[in-house]
């Protein structure tokens, strides 16, 4: 190829490259390589066109291969330039940069601008690469390209700027020539700056402030830098903050530095580094509080500071901060570690460090100075250092260490002062005060102005001895010395305070130095604490005050307890108990363990009447201190004002245990126990008052014996001697210690009198020691008790009118010395009225004064009533009463005032009058007539029905209330037969026979030698009818044979006790006797009744028939009615019981006797075989009578025997009878526990009301009955049973044995019919086996029922469980049964052929042997026993059983029609007899195996799932079932609905059938 075609072709090539065919291009190069092989525009040309068909390697290999041939030409150059810089490989950047490099060669002599723009590329390049001195000095190069260029200064100004910016991440390189290429485009850009002074140039100046702040080295060239920005911004306080921190960081403090100090504050005065400086001024100044002030202020702006922490700590450490310095060491040294610090800087806070360290002086803090001197450089070398050493040793207690570097440092170093006190300061430890005093003064010859030296010098010689400590010379010199020298050195002025306080007397001067010590340290408590005590002692309160507050002002919390406690004693001491409480609780959260804070807040809270807090305050101050008795005792006193006397009491017996004559104890005892009498009088527990009389009279007594002195210690006793005047003479029985009848030893009992006697000579005791008007009062008031006592007694009446002339004058002397008091004169007006004296002008007049000085007196007011209606003046007496109540209506004795009134003008409330007094209090008065209008109502029988009497008597269960007012009132007053004879009266209508007896026995005692024979034989007659009433009939019969049998009564009461001894022929006697004299038709016709009774019980039953027909032809009794049909009922004689029974509702109408008309009704209905008559009969009369709980009570105990299906209904029956009387409770609760039983009730149902709750508290009311024993056997087994149905373990296991045996126990204990007992205990038996077999405990089932017919052989039940538990074993092995076996057990059924369970049973076995057949015919036979047997229950089971049967059947794809037909037929009649969910559930099951898909079974089953109340486990198998059906049709919006509502019930089995489904779906 000639010269000519390789021409032509690289123009070809060139033209191909333009229009973009690149493999064109490449044909014609190589076309021209195999001619010339080192042409370079063809290498040059490959290496483009393959560069463009992305063939980098093939590209770079002929540009550089051009680049061989010739290296000096550009386009070879630009080429590989652009494939770098379109390449993505990071290994290129080298190559890139030589590139660039050489075509800078290349184009710094021809086009400028390519060669400007290569060197931004190629700076850019250096930048990625972290490259900052070549781009900075590659920079520079065009820069100065630029200016010869001729740049205008705006363009190099802002390629100085662009210099910086690459330059600004090397700001703080070691690199001294990056540095300084950076600061010199620094003053480059300022000064080719156009607008100076502007916004960018001062934004600049700071920029570049900030970076030479950053070299340490040019330290001239910021300050110059400052000062020149300065002189063109003299406004801007940022170079002059610079400046100011350059100057603390360096520690230079010149005159200049000052000056700039002041100038910034001027400037800005919240600048950081102004204030900072300005704080190091006041330190150079010795101003060290303002120092500390502002350089902590400073600091919080220029926290980086080290150097001005340094500052901060010395300044601290001056003003012995030592804590704080510290700190400030510690932040100043990490401020060091992060900007690299000087090393001597770093040894100075280091030593300033050890320094405060060591004055800290505890262990923790020497070691922390120990590891410090480790840090300082040249430490084991420095003798001052060692000294540090040697006193940190000897604060951590390693005293032989800190001896050793103390003789080495007196050896090498004997000048030292250092040294010297070092040695000092460990004599001064060891406590070897003459070597310390010596050590000392050589410290203080060498160093006289270290302050500490002085110091310790003045503590030795206070500690040396009492004569050095008083020397003035000596001690005192030098604290004034050290005092003179460091002026902040609080612990010295504590010590001069000690010394003017303990040596020198001067309190004044004491105080002062107490002052400043607590001034200089906040914390130290012993120099606050002094300073405060010593201004209360010499009266300045203020300035004691002004301490506490300005310290708990400043205290955090949990700090400054001695403030806090000081200041709240005083709010204590100055009547302020709020603010007494809050300090002392901020005190204690100070330190929580002292018990002086909480005894002090425990007063306070009783000062406040926190009564309960003091208590808790109290007991927390005696635990944490149990040797201090004052914080128990106060305690005690607590509990007393609470009324707590039984634990006041014991905590009182707990201090005489530690202290055994602690007067205060002994009196707070007696104080208890007074007031435990009171509160028992007020009970009208007499006995029990006399008790505690007589402890309240032994401790008060014993207080007396140390401290006779005590004038209140006399008055309580007489108090306590007085509190008997209440109680019946015949009770009184104390004994007293002889001290206090001037006896030396032993005990003596005192009767009422001479208690009451004690009681006055006591008072006059007091009244001795102190003549106070009211102990004049309570003597007068002792005296007039006595003559009351005297009076009922029966004394002679010169004796009783000398002690109420001496009462009289002793109420005049509280009078005259007290004219003021209502009490006194209400006391004067009561004695004076008394009949005895009878000066009722006197009486009239003292009430009057009485009123006159307490206008609310409802007791005067109540009094003045009482002496005009004892002067007849009835409305005055009306009026007075009425004010009374005004003034306070729950007082008692003005409505006693008021009945009385009432009863005297025959007013109809007066029987209302006297109710109302016996619920506002227990009186005597308004006992007795309250209890005299209720037996007079209910004396009279003919008012039953009115509305007066269901008002008075039933509505307000007044005869309750009665008999509870008359017990206490015959406590009281045990003489008063007429009270005890009513008492008796309302204790036969409660039926409580025993407490009657008792009653009229004492009244008969009472009336015995009364000489009222009337009312004796009265009282004896009621006496032998309680004594028949309880069984004692041989008593009976003597009591009556004791007075003369000439009365109806009488004889009719000796013939009912004949009749009950059995002493038949006697009864008939006496009854023959009373028919005699018997007045009335219906009398003989009760006589007659009770001649049939005793005549059926000699069986001469068609005598006593005779008897009860001549009864009912003259005038019949609903008695003899009543007995008539009973006998038809013994004698199972249908056509007698109903005549009777006919007759007897004619007669008898009524509320009365409702209940018995009902229980024979419904025996008699039962004996029809009537059993719904039944339960209606009741219910009518319900209906008729809804608040008689007995009829409900009667309901609820019919209904689980005769209608089962209601045994709902019969559970409300029993709630119904338990609330409206809760003395139906034991009977009402067991019928409660059957009827639920009955209904399926169940502790999951309802947690609180269930057959087991409910039988548990009937036995927890009456624990003897064996029934509610059965019920509760019953009621464990239903438990466990749905237990077991909900898969979950039985929680009441293993009682089956332990209550089988309670009930053969309980049935031993009452005269129980033997038929009742037997049938109970068998069926228990039968229950333990039947709960172990279901248990799985086979073994011990089989034991028991062999035991069982051991003892009783022919029992058929015992023998069918037997069998029943063999045959499960057999079952349980699913093996087949011979026939053998089978004839057996059918053989075994046909001994209970009547048992309903037994053919049931029977049916299951053949069920489980695939005999269908055979099974239902068992089921039908258990359906017609049920049915002649009339048992609900059976024919419900029955039918069910039998219907589940033939539903087995059917499910197993049976296809014979029969079966469907008997689920019809045997669910239909279920659903006749009960409204049975397991039957509608069984129907739909029916539907849904016929016709799963169809909509009726969907309906079906949704009924069962979605009707309220159905069990959950039927709902369960229903829901189920449901789920299926819904997933086959594909509906799943009900699907939803029904998984939600098996989610809120629980089903996890439906839940997870549905998660199943969901997923083959």
């Amino acid at each position: 190829m000639s010269n000519k075609e390789v021409k032509a072709a690289l123009k070809s090539a060139r033209e191909a490259i333009r229009n973009k065919e690149y493999k064109e291009a490449l044909k014609h190069c190589k076309a021209v390589l195999k001619q010339e092989k080192n042409n370079y525009n063809a290498w040059v040309f490959i290496g483009l066109a393959a560069a463009e068909l992305e063939q980098p390697d093939q590209a770079k290999g002929a540009y550089k291969k051009a680049i061989e041939l010739e290296p000096n030409q550009l386009l070879a150059w630009q080429g590989l330039a652009n494939l770098y810089e379109k390449s993505n490989q990071t290994d290129v950047q080298g190559n890139l940069e030589e590139v660039y490099q050489k075509l800078l060669e290349l184009y710094e002599s021809g086009d400028k601008q390519k060669w400007c723009d290569v060197c931004n590329k190629l700076v850019e390049l250096y930048r990625q690469g972290n490259k900052h001195l070549e781009a900075a000095e590659t920079w520079q190069k065009l820069i100065e390209m630029k200016k010869e260029g001729g740049a205008e200064k705006p363009e190099l100004h802002q390629l100085w700027k662009r210099m910086i910016q690459l330059l600004a991440d090397t700001a703080q390189s070691k690199e001294n020539k990056t540095a300084q290429l950076l600061l010199n485009a620094f003053e480059e850009a300022l000064n080719s700056a156009d607008t100076v002074p502007s916004e960018n140039h001062q934004n600049l100046y700071k920029d570049f402030i900030r970076c030479l702040s950053k070299f340490p080295h040019e330290t001239a060239r910021l300050e110059k830098a400052c000062v020149d920005m300065m002189a063109l911004y003299p406004t801007v306080s940022y170079p002059l903050e610079v400046l100011c921190l350059y100057f603390i960081q360096s520690g230079t403090l010149s005159e200049e530095a000052l000056h700039y100090f002041s100038k910034l504050l001027e400037m800005d005065s919240s600048s950081g580094p102004g204030i900072a400086g300005f704080g190091i001024k006041c330190l150079q100044e010795k101003k060290y509080k303002e120092a500390i002030k502002s350089l902590t202020e400073g600091m919080q702006k220029v926290s980086q500071c080290s150097g001005a922490w340094h500052y901060l700590a010395e300044a601290q450490m001056k003003v012995h901060k030592h804590r704080d310095a510290v700190q400030s060491c510690n932040q100043a040294l990490k401020n060091l570690e992060t900007s690299e610090g000087p090393m001597q800087r770093k040894n100075l806070i280091l030593q300033l460090k050890v320094e405060a360290l060591i004055k800290i002086a505890d262990a923790e803090a020497a070691e922390e100075a120990i590891d410090a001197l480790e840090q300082i450089v040249g430490a084991s070398s420095n003798p001052a250092l060692l000294a540090f050493r040697g006193r940190a040793y000897l604060n951590k207690g390693l005293v032989d260490e800190a001896s050793k570097i103390s003789q080495e440092l007196l050896l090498s170093h004997p000048d030292l002062a250092e040294a010297h006190a070092l040695e000092g300061f460990i004599h001064y430890s060891q406590k070897k005060y003459e070597q310390a005093e010596r050590s000392f003064q050589n410290a203080i010859e060498r160093r006289s102005e270290v302050a500490e030296y002085h110091q310790y010098l003045g503590l030795t010689y206070w500690f040396m001895s009492d004569e050095t400590k008083k020397d003035k010379g000596k001690t005192l010199t030098h604290f004034l010395k050290a005092a003179k020298l460091d002026s902040y050195l609080g612990s010295v002025f504590c010590y001069l305070g000690n010394y003017y306080r303990d040596v020198a007397g001067d309190k004044s001067r004491a105080r002062g130095c107490y002052k400043k010590a607590f001034e200089l340290d906040e914390t130290d408590e012993e120099s606050g604490t002094a300073a405060v005590d010593l201004s209360v002692e010499l009266g300045d309160t203020d300035t004691a005050l002004s301490i506490l507050n300005e310290v708990t002002e400043k205290a955090n919390a949990g700090a400054a307890k001695w403030a806090w406690l000081h200041r709240g004693l005083y709010y204590l001491r100055t009547g302020q108990p709020l603010k007494a409480v809050a300090d002392l609780q901020a005190a204690l959260r100070a330190d929580r363990k002292d018990p002086n804070c909480w005894e002090s807040l425990g007063e306070a809270y009783m000062s406040r009447g926190s009564y309960a807090a003091a208590l808790k305050s109290f007991r927390k101050a005696s635990e944490l201190n149990p040797d201090h008795v004052y914080s128990i005792y106060r305690a005690a006193a607590v509990e007393q004002i609470l009324g707590k006397y039984e634990n006041a009491i014991a905590t009182y017996q707990e201090i005489l245990e530690k202290t055994e004559e602690y007067v205060p104890a002994l009196k707070g005892l007696g104080e208890c126990y007074l007031m435990l009498a009171r509160s028992a009088l007020d009970k009208y527990l007499d006995v029990k008052s006399v008790g505690y009389i007589e402890q309240a009279l032994e401790f008060f007594t014993r207080a007396t014996k140390h401290r006779p002195d005590i004038s209140s210690l006399w008055k309580l006793l007489g108090d306590t001697c007085s509190s008997v005047h209440v109680i019946s003479p015949s009770k009184v029985n104390v004994q007293v210690l002889g001290s206090l009848l001037g006896k030396n030893e032993g005990k003596q009992m005192l009767k009422k009198s001479e208690l009451l006697r004690l009681g006055g000579r006591c008072y006059g005791r007091a009244l001795k020691l102190v003549p106070l008007p009211n102990i004049w009062c309570d003597l007068g008031i002792n005296y007039y008790r006595q003559a009351e006592h005297l009076t009922a007694v029966g004394t002679d009446m010169n004796e009783i009118s000398e002690l109420l002339e001496k009462s009289l004058q002793c109420l005049k002397k509280a009078v005259r010395l007290d004219s003021k008091n209502h009490l006194y004169w209400n006391a004067l007006g009561v004695v004076a009225s008394c009949s005895a004296i009878g000066n009722y002008a006197l009486a009239q007049h003292s009430f009057i004064k009485s009123v006159q000085a307490e206008e609310t007196n409802v007791v005067a007011w109540t009094n003045l009533g009482v002496l005009y209606l004892a002067t007849g003046n009835i409305e005055q007496a009306h009026e007075a009463f009425k004010v009374a109540q005004s003034l306070e209506p729950s007082y008692l004795m003005c409505w006693i005032g008021q009945s009385l009134v009432a009863e005297m003008v025959g007013s109809y409330d007066t029987m209302d009058l006297f109710r109302h007094t016996t619920e506002l209090s227990m009186h005597t008065e308004g006992a007795k007539g309250y209890a005299h209008w209720v037996c007079s109502t209910l004396q009279d029988k003919s008012n039953r029905d009115t509305e007066q009497y269901l008002y008075n008597i039933v509505e307000m269960n007044a005869i309750p209330a009665a008999q509870v007012v008359m017990s206490k009132y015959t406590e009281r007053n045990p003489d008063d037969a007429s009270a005890f004879t009513m008492l008796g009266y309302l204790n036969d209508y409660l039926d409580l026979k025993g407490q009657a007896k008792d009653a009229y026995e004492r009244a008969a005692s009472l009336l015995k030698n009364s000489g009222d024979t009337e009312k004796y034989n009265i009282a004896m007659q009621n006496y032998g009818r309680s004594l028949c009433a309880i069984g004692e009939c041989d008593k009976a019969i003597e009591v009556y044979t004791s007075i003369p049998l000439t009365e109806f009564d009488a004889i009719m009461g000796i013939a009912l006790a004949y009749f009950k001894k059995g002493l038949l022929e006697e009864s008939i006697k006496a009854y023959k006797k009373a028919l005699s004299v018997a007045d009335s038709e219906q009398d003989k016709t009760h006589i007659l009744t009770a001649l049939a009774i005793i005549e059926y019980k000699q069986n001469k039953v068609d005598a006593a028939k005779t008897l009860l027909f001549k009864c009912s032809l003259k005038e019949p009794s609903t008695e003899s009615l009543k007995a008539l049909c009973i006998l038809g009922l013994v004698k199972q004689d249908v056509t007698l019981a109903t005549a009777a029974l006919k007759e007897l509702l004619k007669h008898e109408t009524g509320s009365g006797g409702i209940y018995e008309r009902c229980l024979i009704a419904s025996a008699v209905y039962a004996l029809q075989g009537r059993n719904l008559e039944i339960q209606r009969e009741v219910s009518k009369a319900i209906h008729s009578y809804p608040g008689n709980p007995a009829i409900w009570s009667l309901l609820s105990r019919l209904v689980p025997l005769y209608t089962p299906q209601k045994a709902k209904c019969g559970a409300m029956a029993g709630n119904i009878a338990h609330a409206l009387d809760l003395r139906h409770g034991k009977d009402v609760l067991l019928n409660i526990a059957v009827n639920q039983l009955a209904a399926g009730c169940h502790m999951l149902e309802d947690e609180r009301n269930n057959p087991l709750k409910n039988i548990q508290k009937a036995i927890h009311i009456c624990p003897d009955n064996p029934a509610a024993w059965a019920v509760l056997m019953a009621a464990c087994h239903a438990e466990n049973t749905v237990v077991c149905l909900n898969n979950t373990q039985p929680k009441r296991t293993d009682l089956e044995m332990t209550l089988a045996s309670t009930i053969s126990a309980k049935t031993g204990k009452d005269n129980l019919p033997h038929n009742y007992i037997q049938t109970l205990k068998d069926w228990s038996l039968c229950q333990a086996i039947t709960s172990l077999e279901e248990s799985g405990r086979i073994s011990e089932a089989e034991a028991l029922c062999t035991k069982g017919l051991k003892n009783c052989p022919e029992h058929p039940v015992l023998f069918l469980l037997l069998r029943q538990i063999q045959c499960k074993q057999l079952l349980q092995s699913h093996k087949e049964l011979p026939d053998t076996i089978l004839k057996e057990l059918h053989k075994t059924v046909m001994t209970s052929s009547s048992s309903i369970a037994a053919w049931q049973w029977l049916a299951k076995v053949y069920q489980s042997q695939g005999m269908m057949v055979g099974a239902e015919m068992c089921y039908r036979k258990s359906l017609q026993l049920a049915s002649q047997q009339g048992s609900w229950s059976g024919k419900l089971s029955s039918l069910l059983r039998l219907a589940m049967l033939a539903l087995e059947i059917c499910m197993s794809n049976v296809s014979n029609e029969r079966w469907p037909s008997l689920v019809q037929e045997a669910t239909a009649e279920a659903l006749k007899l009960y409204s049975c969910p397991l039957a509608v559930l069984l129907q739909a099951l029916l539907q849904y195996i016929r016709k799963m898909g169809a909509r009726e079974t969907r309906r079906m089953l949704e009924r069962v799932v979605y009707q309220p109340g159905n069990p959950e486990t039927i709902v369960s198998v229903a829901r189920w079932y449901l789920l299926q059906h819904l997933y086959a049709k594909d509906d799943y919006e009900l699907i939803d609905v029904l998984v939600e509502n098996a989610k809120a019930n629980g089903d996890i089995r439906a839940l997870e059938l549905h998660k199943k489904l969901s997923a083959s779906a």
